[in-house]
């Protein structure tokens, strides 16, 4: 094993400035006997590093590889598996675990105390040493001569110092004079020790001489002693005289103290009485406003209000710990609890009183309204009322029950208020509607008509021609198709929505000016309210939003709500009526003239589309969202209306059907519709409207068509697809562009069938012959061949030609004319139309009656009587006759 040792330091360790401690020949546990070395090594250099390396011998020679090094102090534990009994194996515990079987349990026993030594030396007991014999390791301990043969390279290499410059300088002179310092070191070593021995003599006699300087050195010293005795005793009289001036400043200082603290005590009792002085005294001013200050005039009510203010800021004042305990802060407190109660009912009956007067007020104004369609402005109560809004919201962070009572009572005052004035104003509306014609009285209404003011409509009069009575029941497509006295007709509906459009724009600076006023009355901007309990009332009815009524101060809130919800709560007990008004108008409308509900949808979405853009979960914005409702849901009975009557229509079976009224009706209806939606946000509820109502047009004049018995069914389609054609492309409906093509189609199509169902076979025996013929050239006859056959030979021919001379064939033409002039009717003027497409056909029979002359009778100098010409002249000498 030295041996092995020796060739490991010289090969692997010398090289790397590595010094070889300890070795152990192992194999890996449980595998196969693959010898292998551990090394224990240090560096030579310092900071010394301590390692542990696997050497390998090599498979291809006899020489040794390093395979793997790992620091000591990666080391975790060493375990030796048995402490008792002797076992090669063991285990190293670096990142994962090494099972190891040494060579013997010697080796093994050396290489462990080895790695303990180590670990004592440099890594001060870093290691766990598992299952080692204590014995094994007090062994290790280095004393004494164990210590000069274990521990001796370690302590060598750290007591070595090397020679510096000088060093070697002195001992190279010194080897100079020496002829045999190199070549018999024994006799330069006695050499050496025998000049040391000389030199060792010379100082001991030296000492021995300088004996008397030492005894009068000791007596210096002696005197040094006495001297400091005397400074030492010197020293302990002044530290009594010091103790004793410490002693006095101690209790100098323990009386600065108490003075210190006694007026830190005062410091804090005046912070403390300024703090209750400044923070919970009212003034004179302050409370003798609070008690009879004048709540009716601006400067009374500013003066109650800063003291109002300024009581709400003495009693929410945060006390400190223990004021609650004085018996003054009690006293104060008490007189703050009875000036708030006492003012809270000044300010309650104050104000319930103003509302009285100003209701009673307000509806002294009524009388001169009834006359004009307007409402009563309620802005100088509001300017009024709003003078209180500070005391308002310290009524309502100080006295919510007063707070809640005002507000019920103001809500029941101005809730009737407005009840009446409403009432008022929508009856004046309603007789502005109906007169005091007959037609009112029909209605149910009476009254004398007003002035109506601030009207907004811009819409223009429909030409429409005509002359009659005036409509005052439901208007439909029938009537609007034989329409009469246009010009009434549309006065009477641009009065009407120049009234509902006044209505309209009354109501709704009305509605927004008190909420308004309520929202900074009764301070419902800021933060939560403890106020308000809805109690809805009604049903919903047809998906429009119910009513709700709600009770406001009569009971408290079982539940808390937002602040944007009780204004809302508030606005539906006030203004409870107008969506009750609103919707009896808009049922008078209706009943007056159904297609007023076009200008009423119109009118009613701006409105809606105007209060959602300013809020949309105003009361104005949700109660005119439920009366749109109801207008959308008449508009759509009006368009079912109009198709149930189409439906109904019945034509005359003596008289030519021409253009159907509805058709006319649909026209004007178009016209009508487009004038009033021009420029209207609910543009989609007239386009669907429009699909519906032109679906069922084409459905009942197909309908009319195959009933009709005076008229042929393709002039009634055609006739009638034409004009709606012709309306459709005027107007230029984009919603409705499928439907006017299939119209143009339809008229087409019915044209094309009319003219060849007309024109039938006007050389009906010259038609029968050539049928014949292309028969049988269906049947495989060549054609040159068809003159060959008896029944078709040249003979024949001239005979069936000789029987259509120009002569009769215009007088057949002629009559033709007369039977198509019955046929159509004068107001859609399709006879020419009708006429040149009777031409066109007739000329493409000519046409191939003479292109079969030419292919089956070639070179027979067979023709016509007639020719393209002459037919042209026969239909523009007929038409110009007529």
């Amino acid at each position: 094993m030295t041996a092995i040792k020796h060739a490991l330091q010289r090969d692997i360790f010398t090289p790397n400035d590595e010094r070889l401690l300890s070795i152990v020949n192992v194999c890996k546990a449980g595998k196969k006997k693959k010898n292998c070395f551990l090394c224990a090594t240090v560096t030579t250099e310092r900071p010394v590093q301590v390692k542990v390396v696997k050497v390998k011998k090599s498979d291809k020679g006899d020489f040794y590889k390093r395979q793997t090094a790992w620091e000591l102090r990666e080391l975790a534990v060493v375990d030796a598996k048995d402490a008792n009994k002797e076992n090669p194996e063991f285990d190293l515990h670096f990142e994962k675990v090494y099972k190891w079987v040494a060579s013997s349990t010697a080796e093994k026993n050396s290489f462990i105390s080895y790695i303990w030594k180590l670990n004592q030396r440099y890594l001060r007991k870093k290691i766990d040493f598992v299952n080692v014999s204590s014995q094994l390791l007090e062994e290790s301990v280095p004393s004494g001569e164990n210590q000069s043969v274990a521990g001796g390279d370690e302590e060598t290499l750290d007591d070595y110092q090397e020679l510096n410059t000088r060093e070697e300088q002195d001992i190279e002179i010194m080897m100079e004079g020496c002829e045999y310092a190199i070549s018999n070191a024994e006799a330069f070593a006695e050499k050496l020790s025998s000049e040391l021995q000389v030199l060792d003599g010379a100082n001991i006699q030296s000492i021995m001489a300088s004996e008397k300087q030492v005894n009068t050195l000791m007596q210096l010293l002696d005197e040094a002693l006495n001297e400091v005795d005397t400074i030492e005793g010197k020293l302990s009289s002044y530290e009594e005289m010091l103790q004793s001036v410490k002693e006095q400043m101690d209790q100098i200082s323990q009386s600065n103290h108490l003075i210190q603290l006694s007026n830190t005590n005062n410091v804090r009792l005046l912070d403390e009485i300024e703090f209750l002085v400044n923070h919970m005294d009212l003034s004179k001013g302050h409370i003798k406003a609070l008690q009879d200050g004048d709540l009716s005039s601006s400067k009374g009510i500013e003066a109650c209000t800063d003291a109002a203010e300024a009581l709400l800021q003495c009693m929410n004042i945060a006390l400190r710990p223990g004021h609650d305990k004085l018996h003054a802060v009690k006293q104060q407190q008490h007189l703050f609890n009875d000036l708030r109660e006492q003012f809270a009912r000044r300010l309650t009956n104050h104000l319930n009183n103003v509302f009285v007067h100003q209701g009673h007020d307000q509806s002294a104004t009524l009388a001169q309204h009834s006359v004009e369609l307007s409402l009563p402005k309620h802005n100088p109560l509001h300017r009024d009322l709003l003078r209180y809004a500070k005391l308002m919201e310290w009524l309502k962070n100080t006295q919510c029950e007063k707070y809640e009572g005002l507000t019920g009572n103001y809500v029941d005052y101005i809730a009737r208020l407005y009840e009446r004035e409403i009432k008022d104003f929508f009856e004046v509306a309603k007789i502005k509607m109906t007169g005091t014609t007959k037609e009112g009285k029909k209605f149910g209404l009476h009254g004398s008509s007003g002035k109506l003011t601030g009207s907004t409509s811009s819409l223009n009069k429909l030409p429409i021609q005509g002359g009659g009575s005036r409509r005052s029941q439901s208007s439909s497509l029938l009537d609007m198709g034989n329409m009469s006295a246009s010009d009434l007709d549309v006065a009477d509906r641009t009065k009407f929505d120049k009234i509902f459009e006044q209505v309209l724009s009354e109501l709704e600076p009305l509605c927004l000016a008190e909420q308004d006023f309520i929202s900074k009355f009764f301070k419902l901007q800021q933060q939560p309210s403890m106020l308000g309990s809805t109690a809805v009332d009604g049903e919903e009815v047809d998906g429009a939003v119910p009513s709700r009524h709600v009770s406001v101060g009569g009971e408290r809130p079982q539940s808390a709500t937002s602040e944007k919800e009780m204004v809302r709560l508030m606005m539906n007990k006030i203004f409870h009526c107008i969506e009750v008004e609103l919707n009896n108008l808009i049922a008078l409308g209706d009943k007056i003239d159904s297609f007023n509900s076009l200008y009423m949808l119109v009118k009613m979405s701006h409105h809606v589309w105007t209060a959602e853009n300013v809020d949309p979960a105003s009361y104005l914005s949700t109660t005119l969202g439920n009366v749109l409702v109801t207008v959308k849901r008449n508009f759509d009975k009006c368009i079912s209306n109009q198709i149930k009557q189409m439906e109904e229509v019945k034509i005359s079976k003596k008289s030519k059907v021409g253009i159907l009224p509805f058709v006319t009706g649909i026209e004007q209806f178009a016209e009508l519709a487009e004038t009033i939606f021009r420029n209207a946000e609910r543009r989609g509820d007239l386009d669907k409207a429009y699909v519906k109502l032109i679906r069922a047009v084409y459905f009942n004049v197909e309908k009319v068509a195959n009933e009709s018995q005076k008229t042929p069914r393709d002039v009634v389609m055609m006739e009638n697809f034409h004009h709606i054609f012709s309306t459709l492309s005027r107007l230029k409906i984009s919603c409705l562009e499928t439907e006017r093509k299939e119209a143009k189609y339809k008229y087409t199509d019915h044209l094309q069938s009319y003219v060849i169902y007309s024109l039938g076979q006007p050389l009906e025996k010259l038609n029968h012959f050539f049928e014949g013929v292309e028969a049988r050239v269906a049947q495989g006859v060549r054609e040159e061949e068809v003159s060959y056959q008896l029944a078709f030979n040249k003979q024949e021919l001239r005979k069936v030609i000789k029987e259509y001379p120009g002569k009769e064939v215009k007088k057949g033409l002629d009559n033709l004319y007369k039977k198509v002039d019955k046929h159509l009717c004068e107001e859609e003027n399709l006879l020419q139309v009708v006429w040149h497409s009777m031409q066109d056909e007739f000329i493409r029979q000519y046409k191939h009656f003479v292109g079969l002359i030419g292919r089956c009778y070639p070179g027979s100098g067979i023709t016509m009587d007639f020719t393209i010409q002459d037919i042209l002249e026969y239909f523009s000498s007929i038409a110009q006759s007529h």
